[in-house]
């Protein structure tokens, strides 16, 4: 078997690029049902409330109002979470943010449907909030769990922190902060449904894990599996919010008792305060290091506030206790986070699980601690960087594939020239210009957990393959990759293998599409069932022309004898061979990596079976009589294991560096006070720096053709390069993000 030449590392038109250039490509809210019912939610106005009385009499008899649902029409069982089951569909007892929905409307009408939810009559007891996580641990604060407010404590212990750091040259230790963020995906959140002539409730979504969607929306209902179809939709974006179960679930309820095709669209405002944010999170981080650089401890105390409920919240809390100390080598850690429930608007997946915020404090501490020992921000970040047979944090050896001082390598040139061009002042006396780095390190796939893709590839009589899998692909272009290993594996060009992608009747679970994970898992699920049908066809074709199996291979839609390429057999004439003597055409590829458990009390074990590294060089210019920064240029050094579609790679890597400006400079999203985009500021294209990608390939062994992943840590570099270039001009840091024009001001009047 020999890797298709062009399927692999070629950067192949993007499936499906031509329906979204053209309009043709179907997103959720664009289905256009048969006489379809219009769904609204009715959201609680209260952060924190008992629920005493829904009055819906006289909604339910106002024009166009089909029925409206509270939690007692919810037939099956009324909770929902992909980690842990916290949140009601529609609340009964107790509301804990403002947006918990209570009831549901459904009429002939989406005006119809938003009167109908004014009408209806909630009476609430006001109860006391808390907004604060550290108040929110206080014995007096109240409760918005039974359980306590206290989701979830990780704890990451190597050595013996407190002692290390009395024998340290130079020790720094600050305070960071980030704040709530919106995901700003540009399609709202929708979907349609309908009841399929034999009774399955059909629900089209957007959506990033349909496999979760379905397990969830069955549960809700108490019904069979086989009763309830998830099909993803063209998704416009999701950045981990589209993890959460949002609208589906109303639709599947709507389904079950009305039988009718409905719809529900959020408004941006509904998608604002319905949906779920980036975890804020204190960050206190003491880090000490020898008069040669050398970092010899750390210590970190993190507080993750994940709003009313849990959603999310224990990964982020594990990666962020994995991560704090960057990609360095550190004999002494001592890591502690807590995962806090507070009366804020729910904290879910966002594009980093916690590695962007926990970027910031750590990048910001090596400049910190370069400056103390008078060494430059490069050398110092250079000579601590992992590599081969390092051993982390969680006690885990890194056995290959670790490419962060080859991408410090990648921009060395770049930051010497920056550092060397760059003045004090800028061109005029009221500009400062600076220039900055920030590394990162990213566990591919879920935290020391079980984490499994399946894929299924079939070949027909006429010697055609499909491949069927259940990833979700959300813009980051996985359809067009898997196709990609597909081929590669097969022989054959990628335009070749058709493609089933996202329903659950049709596919098998592939898993969410989050945490970096669908090349690496999915794409090594997807070879290994082409490597078996591979196997089929090799063995009917040994039969055939009597030489050795090691002595085929396959090319183009033929197996072929290496020693003579005309001796070669049709795909199809072999499929047809398999199938009289009753061998499967089908078959199913699987892939789980191998990880641990982490220990409960020293967070020790093997999270992730590989990890994708990076570092970026970020050069600003700021006016300081405005605060207005702009980020002039990022060079961007991506260790990818191997990019199987390098435009792919560059695209990422770009979406990334814009997400990180916003992420450093101007996204804040203030509970109670951000309603739409007229309050919420992200980056246009005017924001955007020149990008310079580098992809570096350092091969990962457990990796499809050596491929890791870059979704989210194209990401995660930004905003602390950025930030470290800001200090670097203004000579003060910032330690709150966003780095708005208030926080750049202060700096800059304390500069003087």
């Amino acid at each position: 078997m020999t890797e298709k030449v062009g399927a692999i590392g070629s950067s192949i038109p993007r499936r499906g690029a031509l329906d979204r250039l053209t309009g043709a490509s179907m997103f959720s809210a664009d289905f256009r049902l048969e006489n379809p019912l219009a769904l609204r939610a009715v959201r609680s106005p209260h952060s924190h409330a008992r629920v005493l009385r829904i009055d819906t009499e006289e909604a339910s008899r106002m024009p166009g109002v089909a029925r409206i649902f509270t939690a007692r029409d919810i037939p099956g069982k009324n909770l929902t979470g992909i980690i842990n089951k916290d949140r009601p569909l529609l609340v009964e007892d107790k509301v804990r943010f403002v947006g918990d929905p209570v009831a549901l409307v459904a009429a002939e009408t989406e005006e119809a449907a938003e009167r109908a939810a004014g009408a209806v009559n909630v009476l609430y007891e006001v109860l006391p909030a808390v907004y604060d996580p550290a108040d929110a641990l206080a014995n007096e604060a109240p409760l918005i769990h039974e359980k306590g407010n206290l989701l979830f404590r990780r704890r990451v212990v190597r050595g013996d922190a407190a002692s290390a750091f009395s024998s340290c040259a130079v020790v720094v230790e600050e305070t960071y902060r980030t704040s709530f963020l919106e995901h700003c995906y540009l399609e709202p959140d929708a979907g349609a449904g309908w009841v399929d002539a034999d009774g399955t409730l059909v629900i089209i979504a957007s959506t990033q894990n349909p496999h979760y969607d379905h397990s969830e929306v069955a549960a809700l209902l108490g019904v069979e599996d086989g009763r309830i179809r998830i099909i993803q939709a063209a998704t416009g974006g999701g950045f981990g919010s589209k993890l959460d179960l949002n609208m589906q679930g109303f639709i599947g309820l709507a389904l079950y008792h009305l039988q009718r095709p409905v719809r529900c669209v959020y408004s941006r405002e509904e998608t604002f305060i319905a949906t779920s944010k980036r975890h804020a999170l204190i960050m206190e981080m003491k880090t000490g290091a020898g008069k040669d650089g050398r970092l010899h401890a750390m210590k970190c105390r993190i507080l993750c506030d994940t709003g009313a409920y849990g959603s999310y919240g224990i990964a982020v809390a594990s990666r962020a206790a994995v991560h704090a100390g960057g990609p360095y080598e550190i004999e002494h850690v001592d890591t502690e986070v807590l995962c806090v429930y507070t009366n804020n608007p729910v904290a879910g997946a966002m594009r980093g699980f916690g590695t962007p915020q926990v970027a910031f404090a750590h990048e910001s501490q090596m400049d910190l601690l370069a400056e103390k020992l008078g060494m430059d921000p490069f050398e110092i970040r250079r000579r601590n960087a992992l590599r081969v047979g390092s051993v982390t944090a969680t006690g885990q050896k890194l056995e290959a594939s670790v490419g962060i001082g080859e991408c410090l390598d990648a921009i060395k040139e770049s930051y010497e020239k920056a550092r060397s061009a760059r003045s004090d002042r800028g061109d005029s006396p009221f500009t400062c210009r600076g220039v900055g780095i920030g590394a990162m390190w990213y566990g591919i796939g879920n935290t020391g957990m079980q984490n499994p893709s399946t894929a299924q590839v079939e070949i027909d009589l006429d010697g055609a393959v499909t491949l069927y899998t259940g990833c979700a692909d959300i813009g980051q272009g996985s359809t067009t990759v898997l196709a990609q290993i597909a081929a590669g594996t097969l022989g054959l060009a990628p335009d070749e293998i058709r493609m089933i992608v996202a329903d659950t009747k049709l596919t098998t679970n592939a898993g969410a599409t989050s945490a970096s994970r669908q090349t690496y898992i999915s794409g090594n699920a997807v070879r290994d069932a082409a490597a078996k049908l591979v196997d089929v066809l090799l063995t009917e074709a040994v039969d055939l022309m009597k030489v050795p199996k090691n002595s085929l291979a396959v090319e183009g839609g033929f197996v072929v004898y290496k020693g003579d390429t005309d001796r070669r057999i049709a795909f199809s004439k072999l499929a047809a061979r398999a199938r009289r003597k009753g061998i499967p055409l089908r078959w199913q590829g699987y892939f789980d990596p191998v990880t641990s458990p982490l220990n409960p009390d020293t967070g020790h074990g093997e999270p992730y079976a590989t990890y994708a590294y990076a570092c970026h060089l970020a050069e600003v210019t700021v006016d300081i009589t405005t605060g207005e920064v702009t980020v002039d240029r990022v060079v961007a050094a991506h260790d990818v294991g191997r990019a199987i579609h390098p435009e792919g790679v560059v695209g990422q890597i770009c979406g990334g560096v814009a997400m990180g400006v916003g992420f450093a400079l101007m996204e804040e999203f203030k509970p109670g006070v951000t309603a739409s985009f007229k309050d919420y500021h992200i980056p246009t294209a005017n924001d955007m720096p020149e990008v310079v990608p580098l992809i570096v390939e350092s091969s990962e062994p457990t990796g499809p053709f050596g491929a890791k992943g870059v979704g989210e840590p194209a990401l995660i570099p930004t905003a602390p390069a950025v930030l470290n270039a800001l200090s670097d001009a203004l000579g003060k840091r910032i330690y709150h993000l966003p780095a708005n024009l208030e926080r750049v001001l202060e700096a800059a009047n304390k500069r003087g």
